[in-house]
C-alpha cells in the first residue's frame, strides 16, 4: 500500500471520510503520523528481509575512515565480509580499535576488524577498519535499514501494510477514545496477534534471525 492508501484504510476502519492527499485535514495528517509510528514500531520487532541493504565501502591506500552511505544511524548488522580478499570482518569494541589505530597507526594490510565510530555530516554511521587498508579492498555491509518516513503520498511502505494499517487504527483509537466500536485494547491486541503470525511466519525463512521485539 501507499502512503495515502494506508491513511485512507486507517479513516475508513475509523468510519471517517477518505481524502485526496495526506495532509488534506488536520486529521489525516494525525493519521499519517500514526502510520509512519505504526512503521517505525513494526520496523523495530524483527529483521524483516524487505528492509535488507547491501552498503559498499571501497577502501584507499592508508585509509581507515569510512562512510556507510544511506545507512543513516539506526540499522541492524547480518554480515560484513571481505570480498576482495574472501575474508568476514569481525566487529570488535570502540576501545580495541581505537588502540590500535593509535598505537600502531603505520600498520596497513588486509582489513579484516571493524568498528562503528560517528557519523558524518548527512547523519550516516561511520566506520573503522583494521589494519588500515594497504590498498583497494571492497567491503560489503549486510545490513537492515528502516525505511525512511513515509511522506509523499504515493511512497509504498516496504514492511506488511496490513499490519500498519492495524496498530496505527489502534493509535487512532486510544487518541480518540471509545465511540462504541472496537476499542483501544482490543485493536492493539488484535496487532501484536498479528505481528506475531508474521513474525513466525518469516522466521521459518531464516533460521539465523531469531530476534524478537515486540
Amino acid at each position: 500500500m501507499t502512503y495515502l492508501e494506508l491513511v485512507n484504510d486507517v479513516l475508513i476502519r475509523l468510519r471517517e471520510s477518505t481524502v485526496s492527499t495526506v495532509g488534506e485535514t488536520t486529521y489525516s495528517s494525525l493519521i499519517g503520523k500514526f502510520v509512519n509510528d505504526a512503521k517505525r514500531q513494526i520496523e523495530d520487532s524483527y529483521n524483516w528481509n524487505c528492509l535488507e541493504s547491501v552498503i559498499t565501502v571501497t577502501t584507499a591506500a592508508n585509509t581507515s575512515s569510512y562512510s556507510l552511505t544511506g545507512a543513516g544511524q539506526k540499522f541492524r548488522v547480518n554480515d560484513v565480509i571481505n570480498t576482495t580478499s574472501l575474508i568476514g570482518m569481525n566487529n570488535i569494541s570502540f576501545v580495541e580499535m581505537n588502540r590500535r589505530l593509535n598505537f600502531t597507526p603505520t600498520a596497513t594490510s588486509i582489513p579484516y576488524e571493524y568498528v562503528f565510530s560517528g557519523v558524518d555530516g548527512s547523519g550516516d554511521t561511520k566506520v573503522d577498519l583494521f589494519p588500515v587498508p594497504s590498498g583497494v579492498f571492497t567491503i560489503l555491509f549486510d545490513l537492515v535499514v528502516p525505511q525512511a518516513n513515509l511522506s509523499s503520498d504515493s511512497t509504498s511502505v516496504k514492511v506488511l501494510d496490513y499490519l500498519v494499517a492495524q496498530s496505527a487504527y489502534a493509535r487512532a483509537l486510544i487518541e480518540r477514545g471509545e465511540d462504541g466500536g472496537t476499542n483501544s485494547a482490543e485493536a492493539y491486541a488484535l496487532f501484536r496477534g498479528m505481528l506475531s503470525d508474521a513474525i513466525a511466519m518469516e522466521s521459518t525463512r531464516y533460521p539465523e534471525d531469531n530476534f524478537v521485539a515486540i
